[in-house]
């Protein structure tokens, strides 16, 4: 071997190999199987029932661009004006972010130093936390570049954006102006906004609005300059290629989608795939409920019990054969007869249909009240069954989606949370952890040359730009959303049993609050040597809850059948 090979050489593609192909040409035994009829019948072309069922196959791009922008309009207009869906966006917000976003600071300290060190790490974690919250949490708005909203509002947009559409993109900005903390500042933006200009439409390294290298790896994003149905807007026609990154590795947009297949550029809402039950079943709500509005209304009618042949003579119709005598008798009866009603009916302050009194009516003549419509299908167990769909479709419960807990008890529950809750923590991870920890290390960057961090201010402090060392400073967890509990007194007991058992720890149960375990602690301090010092005795409240404890046994007991039924 000669001593000039380098670790690349011996490590890198075979020159001229390139990547893997994107895409590769179908084998042609292939095409014999569906003539003859395969082994798997969901495949079977020859099948009666499934042969008009021939779906193409295309790439992830191909199945998702042509579909997109449309799919993402239909997904916000339903949003919009279906509850249920809207109820769901929420329910994302609420359940991943909740109403503050934490960073938990875990520095990699054995990296950074070659040896763990918790005193330093306690006083970085604390240092860093303080400063950060205090810049994202602001009022001012130092993190939006348009200065509406704090960072856990932002991670909040984010995550209701990508529910809409399946991604988030924001742009990063540095803001030199003199009255900022910190000139990092992020700039959301609308999915619209990221589209291929038409000078770049057949190449093919570009997708979606995406240049890509050989390899799928986004290295510049085409971001126009207004929404592309600002007409009124010149810019709203142009486009900026904005690159990933900077040359040093300072991410310049931030495009958070989950990608479920390979190759694939730009996401989609997940619940597209609902779409059309969402909008058959609001259309089925609106017809339902008019059909109830009619239904509670009436017609009425008056009605006369004589004869027509008696009416003819009365009237002096004549031979009711001759049809001439009997159409002028039919109108000099009606114009007679009705008007008379109108009359007397106008005059007569008994003539009432709301007030629910019954008129007086002339002698021969009644009144018949008849109803117009019947009732529809609102709170069946067929709409039951689409608003069960649409929960599959968004991950939530039938009784989240609903908000109907009328058929279901504590153990149904639990079993709907605990679903929700595993569904809930992937989305957290995949999309509101990425969007903060970009945000997280944008801001680490900038603290760090600019000497923000006392901690950092001692000998043979790492690069920052070494590799792996922006990963080392900037490790963290992100504390969301509470996740709130059915049984207070049960999910305790079952939190201090994991704890005393060694599965769990107090940090990561404080966390399930949506609280920092260092703040708690701090806090709890305090108020231990503020109790000591007033001399308040609370040594009876573990007696207290142990006669608490005890009674609530009792009565789970005694629930235990009703919650088995």
């Amino acid at each position: 071997m000669s001593n000039t090979t380098s670790i690349d050489d011996l490590l890198g593609n075979v020159e001229g190999a390139g990547a893997t192909p994107a895409t590769v040409p179908a084998g042609g035994t292939g095409s014999i199987g569906a003539v003859a009829g395969g082994a798997y019948e969901g495949a079977d072309r020859m099948d009666r029932a499934m042969a008009l069922w021939t779906p193409p196959l295309q790439s992830a791009d191909q199945e998702i661009l042509p579909s997109k922008y449309m799919g993402d309009a239909r997904v916000r207009d339903t949003i919009r004006n279906d509850a249920y869906v809207a109820n769901s966006a929420n329910l994302h917000r609420d359940h991943i972010v909740g109403s503050l976003f934490l960073l938990n600071s875990k520095p990699a300290t054995k990296v950074l130093w070659g040896k763990d060190d918790e005193m330093w790490e306690e006083e970085f974690q604390e240092e860093v936390e303080e400063k950060f919250t205090l810049w994202a949490e602001s009022d001012e708005c130092w993190v939006d570049a348009t200065r509406h909203n704090t960072f856990s509002e932002m991670v909040r947009l984010a995550v209701g954006t990508h529910f809409m559409g399946g991604e988030s993109i924001s742009a990063v900005e540095y803001l030199r102006e003199t009255d900022r903390p910190m000139s990092t500042a992020i700039m959301m933006l609308d999915n619209e906004r990221l589209s291929s200009p038409p000078a770049v439409a057949h190449d093919r390294f570009v997708r979606g609005g995406v240049r890509r290298n050989r390899r799928g790896r986004p290295i510049g994003y085409y971001i126009r300059q207004g929404h592309p149905s600002d007409f009124t807007d010149p810019d709203a026609h142009k486009w900026q290629l904005v690159p990933a990154s900077t040359p040093w590795g300072r991410k310049q947009i931030i495009h958070v989608f989950e990608q479920v297949r390979p190759d694939q550029t730009r996401g989609i809402s997940q619940i597209t795939s609902m779409l059309r039950e969402s909008h058959q079943a609001k259309t089925m709500r609106a017809i339902a409920l008019q059909n109830m509005i009619v239904n509670s209304s009436y017609a009425a009618a008056i009605e006369s019990d004589l004869p027509t042949d008696v009416v003819f003579n009365m009237l002096g119709g004549g031979n009711v054969q001759d049809e001439s005598a009997m159409t002028g008798a039919i109108e000099n009866y009606m114009t007679s007869y009705l008007s008379t009603v109108a009359q007397y009916v106008g005059k007569s302050k008994y003539a009432q249909i709301d007030g629910v009194k019954i008129p007086h009516l002339p002698p021969g003549s009644k009144l018949n009240l008849m109803p117009v419509g019947k009732g529809g299908l609102l709170g069946t167990e067929f709409e039951q069954s689409l608003l069960r769909y649409m929960a599959a479709g968004s991950g939530t419960t039938y009784e989240q989606l609903s908000r109907d807990y009328s058929k279901t008890n504590y153990s149904s529950i639990k079993a709907g949370l605990a679903e929700t809750k595993l569904y809930m923590a992937s989305k957290k991870k995949i999309i509101a952890d990425r969007f903060a920890s970009a945000i997280f290390r944008l801001w680490m960057e900038e603290a760090i040359n600019k000497g923000m961090l006392e901690t950092l201010k001692r000998p043979n402090v790492p690069n920052f730009y070494d590799p792996l060392m922006s990963e080392a400073y900037t490790d963290c967890d992100w504390i969301g959303a509470s996740q709130g509990q059915v049984d207070e007194l049960k999910e305790t007991q079952a939190a201090l049993a994991r704890i005393n058992g060694g599965i769990s720890t107090r940090e990561a149960e404080i966390a399930r609050f949506g609280k920092d375990h260092r703040k708690v602690f701090k806090q709890l301090a305090r108020e231990k040597r503020k109790a000591e010092e007033l001399g308040l005795d609370f040594s009876g409240a573990d007696e207290m809850m142990g006669a608490v404890e005890a009674a609530a046994d009792e009565d789970n007991e005694a629930k235990e059948p009703r919650d088995d039924q």
